[in-house]
């Protein structure tokens, strides 16, 4: 049965803004009706129907609210969801979805016993890159993969201000980017038998780590997942190998970029990237150039919608949100130790 969710959001930064805020206004699904700032009104500026609230008690207070999403600093993931939670409120949360795998299996125990959904937001599953490597996966265009690389690269060479850069409790490169490689190469491959990592600082200054080499061992292939906030030429994003062919792709999905000029994500060719953008896939029979598949974050909206509503499970499984922070743990781990980690 169709229904309206109403929906609560802590935080109206980057994240809730440009990610959550648009997607929700074009799904009839979905009504925002409070933000939590403490002290700006950028909430009831991008939507005046949107009742600014002050604190997160005054928003789960509210019994007409069904969903909260926790788009606020890392440090404050667990706190709110867990008290989301416990006001019988589903809970959307901003990667990572805790700090610790014993905190992920707190909030997902939690959300069991409740009926509850309590899902990371890993949007850059419905990337353009991503959707496309499905696309071969599925057409068998690769063969069995024996090396598969991703990097997500910047050029920020002064460390912020910021609680991204500066605060020991969810803050790092790791934390920040890494969730988003280390859940696609699970949600490709599974969970690997081994971890390694390589977790370092290296700008002058830098307080938390900006650059992560982690390594996921498989029985038949390996994961290589890279970071570093010193790359100037930062558009490599994959390289596959497997038994039929290769494929190499550039370019970050445009999909943010859109967002961030105002355009609501309605608009004809949502997320279709340009051909300068497409990758090049190798195979015995020569070297093509292969059409990406249009990014949509509209998926993970429509799956969060059914899941609540108890007609699909989730796509980003609890199984998966458990996995995601325990390998970061054990790449942190490796690094420190280094030695390769059995996951466990």
């Amino acid at each position: 049965m169709s229904r309206t969710i109403q929906v609560g959001i802590i935080g109206f930064g980057l994240s809730g803004r440009y990610f959550h805020a648009p997607f929700l206004t074009v799904n009839p699904h979905f009504k925002i009706t409070k933000v939590v700032e403490r002290h700006r009104n950028e909430a009831e500026a991008f939507d005046p129907t949107i009742q600014t609230v002050r604190s997160h008690e005054a928003l789960l207070a509210d019994p007409a609210i069904d969903l909260i999403i926790v788009s606020s600093p890392n440090d404050t993931h667990f706190a709110y969801a867990k008290a989301a939670l416990e006001a019988g409120k589903h809970v959307l949360i901003e990667k990572p979805f805790a700090n610790t795998s014993a905190q992920a299996r707190e909030l997902l125990e939690l959300a069991r016993q409740k009926g509850l959904v309590a899902i990371p937001y890993q949007n850059r599953r419905y990337d353009a890159d991503f959707l496309t490597i499905q696309q071969l996966l599925r057409e068998d265009q690769l063969g069995d993969i024996v090396e598969y690389e991703c990097r997500y690269d910047r050029f920020r060479p002064d460390v912020a201000n910021s609680w991204k850069e500066q605060d020991t409790d969810g803050g790092g490169n790791l934390y920040n980017l890494g969730s988003h490689l280390v859940d696609q190469a699970v949600a490709l491959f599974g969970l690997p038998e081994s971890v390694s990592g390589d977790v370092r600082i290296i700008r002058k200054g830098g307080v938390l780590d900006d650059y992560f080499d982690v390594r996921l061992f498989y029985p038949d292939k390996r994961v290589i997942l890279k970071s570093s906030m010193l790359t100037i030429d930062s558009s490599l994003r994959y390289i596959i190998h497997g038994t039929k062919g290769s494929f190499i792709k550039h370019g970050l999905d445009i999909q943010e970029e859109t967002q961030r000029k105002n355009i609501l994500p309605n608009t004809p060719d949502w997320g279709a990237e340009p051909e300068s953008q497409y990758g090049m896939l190798t195979t015995p029979e020569g070297r093509f150039t292969f059409p990406s598949q249009p990014g949509n974050y509209h998926h993970f909206y429509d799956n969060l919608y059914r899941a609540i509503i108890g007609e699909k499970p989730q796509e980003v499984t609890p199984e998966q949100a458990i996995a995601v922070i325990r390998i970061i743990e054990l790449a942190n781990e490796s690094s420190q130790a280094k030695k390769v980690l059995e996951f466990r």
